[in-house]
């Protein structure tokens, strides 16, 4: 018997080699083992030892170290592929740095910063042993009801494909094969947000050429860019479950685009086709149809082991029907370097990286970026330049001094993790009272009255848990109005000279499974806004919520409104900076505001052709429309000029225009361009999102901004799903928000039969 080294665990061979070395050596079990990524707040030993699971998710570190010691026990030693949900930081790491939320995130419209959040993310999740993060979220979020709008980069398909494709960037960094680097996910693939009215999970009712249209090109980009995972979305479309949609799978995303990345289920969704969705009789049938598919990571099935087994039983399957999924896990682990270092906890790093002082100071800049300022009668910025005059601010409003709350979902006690019960550490966390005490002159008070209740938690009749096993969210009540609490902060107000109420949401509201029927502000919100505004103070609403909400006409009448989304871990800081006036506010809107929810969606980049451009009772306008923002610099726009009016199919449309600031500060200017296709051969949006750029402009500073639009990017997608340019006329629109009313406009023709 030879006594040679196994070729697999030779460094020196290409990964693909290794991997098909030791697929030989793999029994059936240990192929079906390979590709369940299961949770290990379970039974970690049955799931190493008996099952050979190939990856887990949700290890608390204690356990993390009991998974690897379990596999030195197994007879290959094939080593964990570690997943978390790290979505805005190491979302489940105590004391991580946690920044704003997704959408947050997006109203910066800065992929460099976001490089480098995911690039301190990935510091911190490599050095505490997790490998792989469920990051970042590439829906277009359009029905506001859905529950998980906070993780999406809003409403533009462009605008997500310029922050996605910077967040891979950052996750993977210098490849795989770097320890400081983490794999990076593209989900829900695809069309997971368009379910129908805001229900989670529900039938998407998209065709192909929409899908084509506007949800696939963010996918596109980064499955051609190299991101090294996809997650596929819970949903069914036009009746398949995305698990086995062999169009989306194999004819667009492996053959298309020729993605050769491993494809992971959303949490059981393979089980759900049996239990929930009733479109498989059995866990052997779901197996097959999951395998065959083309899925290689299937998420927290238990039951997909004795499934897949029992369909190879039953001829269901072929014994090496595993094999292409399990070459694509295993050629990962070798591109990682994990055989040759499982990458657990690097002990004595952890505190040197997890939530260091560096990444502290990357989160107050992004916390600053990702505010926006909606509305301002004047107030603001506060008059703190005279430091000796006294001053009196109240802070009103539960939401003003709710440190977990203010981290939004996936962080820490927003209960996906048992293993921080209390969330991360309080002294972490600035929040808008500790914020104002920090920034306001000390000859200024800042007091703190909670104001409002939003709601009580009542379990759900159907029972604690779904069919799975898995919590059924409880039900959420609204609360009456407390005269006590507003009382008392109406007292506050009268003994103030300004005000900032903070309203919005909380985390039973939000995320996975947790739909909103309404947007309005729950519980006895609006009851204390206009307590508030009958005394007369000075008032500014401070909107601390996970996605665009109703707001109130007292809300709409404050003096000043600014948007929060769930600003991390320093966004009581930069709120207060803003307050203050020491930062000028950038942000900007990357989804609009609705009126009501009856106007449900209202993104900008809506289809042409309607009667009329209204609804009988109501108008279709936004509140606050993609791309708008205030700052305290006013800048004007010139008229565009068009340096190619006519240009061949493969040339670059230049054209520029001049920006001032005619303010008093400096500003940091989001200059959008959007382009309109005047006539085109199917029905398209008016306008698109095709390019900006963040201007900084000194006080009274005048600059020409040049931009160079390749003509490819004038596409649609025509009848047969083809995309492509059309002959003909087009207009360039630019300036501070997608509003049409507020772009400078100029034309120019593509000619699509001539090339250069």
């Amino acid at each position: 018997m030879s006594n040679a080294r196994p070729l697999y665990l030779d460094a020196a061979v290409d990964s693909s080699v290794r991997a098909q070395d030791l697929l030989s050596r793999m029994t059936l079990e240990e192929k079906v083992g390979q590709m369940m990524q299961l949770d290990a707040r379970e039974d970690l030993d049955a799931q190493v030892l008996d099952v050979h699971v190939g990856s887990i998710l949700h290890a608390s570190p204690e356990r993390l170290q009991r998974a690897h010691e379990l596999v030195k026990r197994t007879r290959l030693r094939i080593p964990l592929l570690v997943g978390e949900d790290c979505i805005h930081g190491h979302s489940f790491q105590y004391g991580a740095t946690i920044f704003p939320t997704q959408l947050g995130m997006a109203a910066s419209w800065n992929p460099e910063l976001l490089e480098d959040v995911a690039r301190a993310t990935a510091r911190e999740v490599a050095v505490t042993g997790i490998h792989w993060t469920f990051s970042p979220v590439l829906c277009i979020a359009r029905d506001l009801r859905w529950g998980r709008v906070d993780e999406t980069f809003g409403e533009d398909p462009f605008l997500i494909g310029e922050l996605s494709s910077a967040m891979i960037r950052g996750y993977q960094g210098r490849g795989l094969a770097d320890p400081e680097s983490i794999l990076a996910t593209a989900k829900h693939f695809a069309g997971y947000s368009e379910t129908q009215g805001g229900r989670d999970a529900t039938e998407a009712d998209l065709s192909r050429r929409k899908l084509r249209s506007w949800f696939l090109p963010p996918f596109e980009r980064v499955a051609r860019e190299g991101c090294g995972s996809f997650m596929l979305g819970y949903q069914t479309t036009d009746g398949i479950p995305i698990s086995t949609n062999s169009w989306l799978l194999d004819d667009v995303l492996r053959g298309e685009w020729g993605y050769g990345g491993m494809l992971v289920t959303d949490w059981d969704n393979v089980g759900r086709m049996v239990w929930e969705q009733k479109l498989q009789p059995d866990y052997a049938h779901a197996a097959a149809a999951a395998v065959t598919a083309g899925n290689d990571v299937i998420m927290t099935t238990p039951r997909f082991f004795e499934g897949a087994l029992d369909a190879v039983a039953q001829g269901l399957l072929a014994p090496d029907a595993f094999d292409r999924a399990v070459l694509r896990i295993l050629r990962t682990k070798f591109e990682m370097g994990l055989f040759e270092d499982n990458r657990s906890v690097v002990a004595d790093r952890v505190q040197e990286v997890v939530g260091n002082a560096e990444h502290r100071l990357l989160n107050q800049e992004v916390a600053r970026q990702s505010i926006v300022l909606l509305r301002n009668q004047g107030l603001l910025p506060l008059p703190v330049g005279d430091v000796e005059t006294t001053r009196k601010v109240a802070v009103i409003g539960l939401l003003g001094d709710d440190a977990q709350a203010q981290l939004g979902d996936w962080a820490g006690s927003s209960g996906q993790a048992n293993w921080l019960p209390d969330g991360q550490p309080r002294e972490k966390i600035t929040t808008v009272v500790d914020g104002l005490k920090l920034v306001l002159p000390e000859a200024w008070s800042v007091s703190f009255s909670p104001g409002y209740r939003m709601f009580t938690l009542a379990p759900d009749p159907l029972g604690d848990v779904f069919e799975d096993g898995q919590p059924r969210p409880e039900l959420v009540v609204p609360c009456e109005p407390d005269e006590s609490l507003i009382d008392a902060a109406v007292a506050a107000a009268h003994d103030a000279d300004y005000v900032i109420v903070v309203v919005g949401d909380h985390i039973e509201l939000v995320g996975e499974g947790k739909s909103t029927a309404t947007l309005e502000l729950i519980g006895d919100q609006v009851a204390l806004l206009e307590a508030i505004a009958a005394t007369g103070k000075p008032m500014v609403t401070v909107l601390m919520a996970s996605k665009p909400m109703v707001l109130p006409d007292v809300a709409m009448r404050s003096a000043g409104l600014l948007w929060a989304a769930n600003p991390g871990m320093e966004g009581g800081l930069a709120i207060a900076e803003i307050l203050a006036g020491s930062v000028n506010p950038s942000g900007r809107l990357p989804i609009s505001f609705p009126r009501h929810v009856g106007q449900q969606p209202t993104f900008y980049n809506q289809v042409r052709g309607q009667h009329g451009d209204r609804y009988a009772d109501l108008t279709q306008e936004p509140a606050f429309v993609f791309g708008e923002g205030l700052s305290y610099s006013p800048v004007t726009y010139s008229s565009v000029t068009v340096h190619t009016e006519r240009v061949a199919l493969g040339e670059d449309v230049v054209f520029s225009i001049e920006v001032e600031n005619i303010g008093s500060v400096a500003v940091v200017e989001t200059v959008q361009v959007y382009v309109s296709d005047v006539v085109t051969s199917v029905s398209w949006a008016d306008q698109e999102l095709k390019g900006y750029e963040r201007v900084p402009l000194e006080a009274g500073e005048l600059r020409r901004i040049t931009f160079r639009l390749p003509s490819s990017k004038c596409s649609i997608v025509d009848a047969d799903g083809n995309r492509v340019v059309e002959s003909g006329e087009f207009e360039i629109r630019v300036g501070p928000s997608s509003k049409i009313e507020n772009l400078a406009k100029a034309r120019f023709f593509i000619d699509a039969n001539c090339m250069p």
